[in-house]
């Protein structure tokens, strides 16, 4: 049941959050910036370190494998001590990892550090959609949620011009050793971000991972953990099934130039930004999975031509840039995992499972370079490209197995 009190907090939230959509935002982009920019350097890593073919599939994956446990640890600790205090903890760690990262030696050492950086940003995301959600009115809520995932981007693009562009320049160690910088945002968050209002109303109700887990049970939400679970593989494997590795594919299959397979990936991230913001607007007006589907249809219809007609798009580059456009226009759903999870779960364990259903998936993850590495050897680009077609067309049809849950009271969520 709801108390009055917990209805009196949610009625606090009547505009929207600058500031802690702000520093989210910042800890948010560096920590999918962070992420990716491994993938944007694998080519001269792999020639410098003398990896193995797979070695560099384990190493596209660690992170993610990573970030599914640092997801569980963090969350749960959100729940504990409070957004503010672990977003703080979570950008150090994934700032380290990055950093240490430009000291690798071998395989061996770079894995660990890429894990480190995952541990990191699998508790990042969670906890700054769940601070923003619980700090907006409940009639924007899609739209902050949009707005903060909109750092993903970003935060590929600038990993885009690092990897592309500065790298043959500096060298990757030294890329990895600026990027290291985002720890700085550790202490904006810790002395400017304001601490979620409905946590502090509850802080005082300190759940140990074991009365989590039974709270899920007692308040049968175990089927909707698990169908949201089941969605964010879907769309999440969409996502690292073609983007972990396209900037190797530009290069090695469709034999484009640095420069070139640069434009290629600003313009994927530029549709997907706007993607986004359009996403989170529509998303308030029309419901989450409407959307949802929407998008994942687009980026059904913008990989089958990259995958089984890329020669006939490479001679026509308005073409070929459409259907990049199109991929990340289709990959702004994205944006809904912010308000959708929080939705769906009560303050005491939002952070927790946030963090569980999101990042377990994104861990999942970890398989994703081995899944398309095999259909690319036996069905070349087609085949790798395909795989994220038939995950896109699977989350259309999935998402309608959720709730609608636009304009949900967060405060009143029980069972």
């Amino acid at each position: 049941m709801t108390s009055p009190g917990q209805a009196d907090v949610a009625a606090e939230a009547t505009r929207f959050p600058f500031r802690t959509w702000l520093i989210s935002l910042a800890g948010w982009m560096f920590d999918f910036y962070d992420l990716v920019l491994f993938s944007f350097l694998l080519l001269p890593i792999g020639r410098d370190l003398a990896l193995t073919p797979l070695e560099e599939t384990t190493l596209l994956g660690i992170a993610l494998g990573g970030s599914g446990v640092g997801g569980i640890i963090f969350g749960y600790l959100s729940d504990r001590f409070g957004r503010r205090h672990v977003m703080t903890w979570t950008i150090l760690v994934y700032s380290i990892g990055t950093g240490l990262t430009g000291f690798a030696t071998g395989f061996w050492s770079i894995l660990g550090f890429r894990l480190l950086t995952g541990l990191g940003v699998g508790g990042e995301w969670a906890v700054g959609h769940a601070l923003l959600a619980e700090s907006t009115p409940r009639r924007m809520r899609g739209r902050a949620s949009a707005l903060l995932q909109a750092g993903e981007p970003i935060g590929v693009g600038l990993a885009a011009v690092m990897g592309f562009l500065v790298t043959p320049i500096i060298g990757w160690r030294a890329v990895f050793f600026v990027s290291a910088a985002s720890a700085a945002i550790a202490f904006v968050v810790r002395t400017h971000l304001p601490e979620s209002p409905l946590w502090e109303r509850q802080r005082e109700s300190r759940l140990s991972p074991r009365q989590a887990l039974g709270l899920i049970l007692e308040r049968r939400l175990g089927g909707v953990t698990l169908k949201g679970f089941v969605l964010a593989v879907l769309k999440l494997g969409t996502y690292w099934t073609c983007y972990t590795w396209l900037p190797k594919f530009l290069q090695t299959e469709m034999h484009q130039p640095i420069g070139r397979s640069a434009v290629w990936m600003l313009t994927a991230q530029l549709g997907q930004f706007t993607g986004m913001l359009i996403f989170g607007y529509f998303a308030d007006k029309f419901g989450r999975r409407v959307l949802f589907t929407v998008y994942s249809l687009v980026t059904a219809a913008s990989l089958y031509p990259l995958a089984f007609h890329w020669h006939e798009l490479l001679p026509h580059p308005l073409l070929f840039w459409g259907a990049f456009l199109g991929l990340g226009l289709g990959s702004g759903c994205t944006a809904g995992f912010g308000a959708l999870l929080a939705e769906l779960f009560p303050t005491d364990i939002r952070n927790f499972t946030m963090g569980t259903v999101y990042n377990t998936a994104r861990g999942i993850q970890f398989f994703a370079p081995f899944l398309v590495s095999v259909f690319v050897a036996d069905y070349g680009l087609a085949g790798g490209l395909g795989v994220p077609l038939v995950l896109a067309l699977a989350t259309a049809a999935w998402v309608w197995t959720l709730p609608e849950t636009r304009e949900r009271n967060l405060a009143e969520i029980a069972a």
